[in-house]
């Protein structure tokens, strides 16, 4: 029986997750940042830290209606309490942690706190035993607004696509490369889907720079491009998976990214796999181009609402006012862009989000303002992934379902008139 003075094992990842999770709920940073409180952890350890919030934020809302059953007074929702019930019930329903081990780390983390309130909560919801939660709700404000914007089925699909860890999708720098590489589906020229969820640098090719990592949604973008385009801007460009894509179609490239430290990413991917861009630091709002571009691609930074299967911190993060703010910067960006597309060539818009306002009523407004762009309708550029009947691809969740599914995304391809 350990002592008050001797470390239980597992604690001190419970105490990272426990760190994360207030730095993602009650100060709205991401996952990649909040995980900073893991830092000085073995990795394994910061691994399982992160696993763990992750598998409460997916689990959320059905996980605070579980403690609500089993508490006579409802506990506040920023209480410590709440949160290590939070966590624990995750590794169960989500890791599938033992119920011992779930005890012997929770109750350490509230010492000097309600002890025995969380000893007994936890104890009845784990004799009554708890349910799957195979296809957990989402918050309700989610909810009500993909309702309204995509109707019930969309939300279902979306309860079923968060339960689950997504597959790696990768992108290869050739039609030979993918033809070799030993593992996996494809659902779209120079794409693999694997069932991978380890490191990625022992996997075949990692090395010699054959792939990297791409939801397939995300590659639909550059896949608009039309291939006789000579010189193309990559604006919003890193981490550079669209930039290796153009690049590697044989495109004129340049990357801009107002980050400085993302776009030294960037120029790392481009390294290892052996393509070149030019790369310049400014931001889309502040820099203007010599000449015009046959082509520029504007990945636009959005509320990335579609990217909740992999971080479901956005749910909370993406709320309202910020979807408005985006939605408006999209404007901003849009405007700026359209000016450096030469006469008949294109300009192709994206967004990683599920909110209308960030995708369909932006390119509404834009082609209102516009009038000298149009839209080019997008062909079936994947397995599944259906053109809208208006000329842009909306990803929605449900589609692919069967194969992993795949992100939420919006694109739309524009031709300035000659």
């Amino acid at each position: 029986m350990p002592t008050p003075q001797t470390p239980i094992e597992g604690v001190a990842a419970r105490q990272a997750a426990l760190r994360i999770l207030d730095a993602v709920l009650r100060r709205g940073q991401t996952m990649d940042n909040a995980a900073q409180a893991a830092r000085g952890l073995p990795p394994a350890d910061a691994a399982l830290a992160s696993a763990i919030a992750g598998e409460t934020l997916r689990r959320l809302p059905d996980l605070d209606a579980l403690i609500d059953g089993a508490t006579r007074q409802r506990l506040p929702d920023d209480s410590k309490a709440r949160t290590v019930l939070r966590l624990a019930l995750a590794q169960k329903i989500g890791l599938g942690t033992p119920d011992h081990a779930l005890v012997a780390t929770a109750l350490p983390l509230v010492d000097g706190g309600p002890r025995r309130l969380v000893h007994g909560v936890l104890g009845t919801l784990l004799r009554q035993g708890l349910p799957s939660i195979d296809a957990p709700r989402l918050p309700e404000t989610v909810e009500e607004r993909w309702r309204a914007a995509w109707g019930r089925e969309i939300v279902l699909a979306a309860r079923n696509a968060i339960a689950r860890r997504p597959p790696l999708d990768l992108s290869f720098a050739s039609d030979d490369a993918c033809a070799a590489f030993p593992e996996g589906i494809s659902l779209a020229p120079r794409h693999r889907r694997i069932d991978h969820h380890g490191a990625i640098t022992g996997l075949t090719g990692f090395e010699n720079g054959q792939w990297w990592v791409q939801d397939l949604a995300a590659s639909l973008p550059a896949r608009l491009v039309p291939a006789s385009a000579g010189t193309v801007l990559d604006a919003c460009a890193a981490p550079g998976g669209k930039t290796m894509q153009l690049a590697a179609a044989g495109h004129d490239v340049t990357a801009l990214d107002r980050s400085e430290s993302r776009l030294a990413r960037l120029s790392d991917n481009l390294a290892r796999t052996g393509f070149k861009a030019k790369t310049i630091v400014a931001d889309v709002l502040d820099w203007t181009p010599d000449v015009p571009f046959d082509a520029v691609l504007l990945d636009a930074p959005c509320s990335a609402t579609g990217t909740f299967r992999r971080h479901p911190e956005v749910l909370y993060r993406a709320r309202p006012a910020i979807i408005e703010q985006s939605a408006e910067l999209q404007g901003r960006l849009l405007a700026r862009a359209a000016d450096w597309v030469r006469p008949g060539g294109s300009l192709v818009y994206a967004v990683c989000s599920l909110e209308p306002q960030e995708g369909e009523e932006r390119i509404e407004q834009f082609l209102a303002d516009r009038t000298d762009f149009r839209i080019q309708p997008a062909p079936e550029l994947a397995d599944g992934v259906t053109p809208h009947f208006r000329g842009w691809l909306r990803v929605l969740p449900g589609i692919l379902e069967p194969q992993g599914g795949l992100d939420g995304f919006f694109t739309a391809h524009l031709v300035r008139r000659a």
